[in-house]
């Protein structure tokens, strides 16, 4: 705060030297999806409290149904009732597995609650309609891809050494806490949200500068290309890390120069794994399991975007 107060005053009292155009289109982009995302994560840092300190145990649990397959379907569709986007949710998910759900359950959680919401099925349909298939390819390759790696993670033999160890030490601490629900909240408020605030801010940043290093009009001239135009895409996505609630209307911008297959692809891989969420995802879970997420969602946005071009 008293960083921001002095460079406010210095803007106001001392003319700075402009920036390069670069540099202020660099900075801009970075403080617009740094602020676009910073309510969602408080939102679901709030959330995610509520889960630990206010929900009574096994009320959760108690809804669940036993079978693990059924346990992640259900909780593929949490989303539904929880309508936060990705950056929201990897609090969220925190809360869920310092509850005692397995690492797996969360993944498959935090891995379809971006797509499957209302919010995000409402502004698809404004955007797309029903035309080409994209809002149903999208709501469907998000269930599907998110009960995948559940599954895959549910058959690891280890699944603690998945997370961080910040992380199961910050578990370690919130089993062992007692007393007052109103001084743990506040506590768990300020862990979650230095866990989460350093990954946001920097997420942001590397989203912002590698919007301004890669040129558009390269991504654009392979468009037309059913392939090329799906890679393309799911490139654009990683790297402009826009919320999963509008980038329905940033990727109509491209509908027209696009395949139908590379705009749902696009709509898959964004809130899964791009630049921020990848950054948010490393305050929980180890490098290598980022890697495998990556890897299996831009496969099976692939494949689903060409089966899609097929179709269309």
């Amino acid at each position: 705060m008293v960083v921001v107060g002095a460079l406010l005053a210095l803007a106001l009292w001392t003319p700075l030297p402009e920036l390069p155009t670069r540099a202020q289109d660099g900075l801009t982009l970075s403080l617009s999806v740094l602020i676009e995302s910073l309510p969602f994560v408080v939102l679901g840092v709030l959330l995610s409290i509520v889960v630990q300190v206010w929900v009574p145990p096994g009320v959760i649990e108690r809804w669940m149904p036993r079978n693990p397959w059924g346990r992640r379907a259900v909780l593929s569709l949490l989303g539904m009732l929880i309508p936060v986007c990705e950056c929201g949710n990897v609090p969220f998910a925190r809360g869920l597995m310092m509850r005692g759900f397995a690492v797996s359950e969360t993944l498959t959680f935090l891995i379809a609650a971006p797509i499957v919401n209302p919010i995000v099925i409402i502004t698809t349909h404004q955007a797309f309609g029903f035309d080409d298939g994209v809002l149903v390819a999208r709501l469907l390759g998000g269930y599907l891809i998110a009960n995948v790696i559940g599954w895959l993670y549910s058959r690891h033999p280890d699944p603690d050494s998945l997370l961080t160890d910040r992380f199961r030490d910050a578990c370690l601490v919130e089993q062992q806490a007692s007393g007052d629900r109103w001084r743990r909240s506040l506590a768990q408020f300020v862990v979650e949200l230095r866990a989460v605030m350093p990954a946001l801010i920097i997420g942001s940043a590397i989203a912002g500068l590698v919007q301004v290093v890669i040129p558009r009009d390269v991504l654009l001239a392979i468009g037309s290309n059913p392939a090329l135009s799906i890679a393309a895409m799911i490139l654009l996505a990683i790297v402009v890390a826009i919320c999963s609630n509008v980038d329905s209307f940033f990727a109509l911008s491209f509908a027209s120069t696009f395949t139908p297959g590379a705009i749902v692809a696009f709509l898959l891989v964004g809130p899964l794994v791009d630049v921020k969420m990848l950054a948010l995802l490393r305050t929980t879970f180890r490098t290598r399991v980022l890697a495998v997420l990556v890897v299996t969602v831009i496969l099976f946005a692939a494949a689903i975007g060409g089966v899609v071009n097929l179709l269309a």
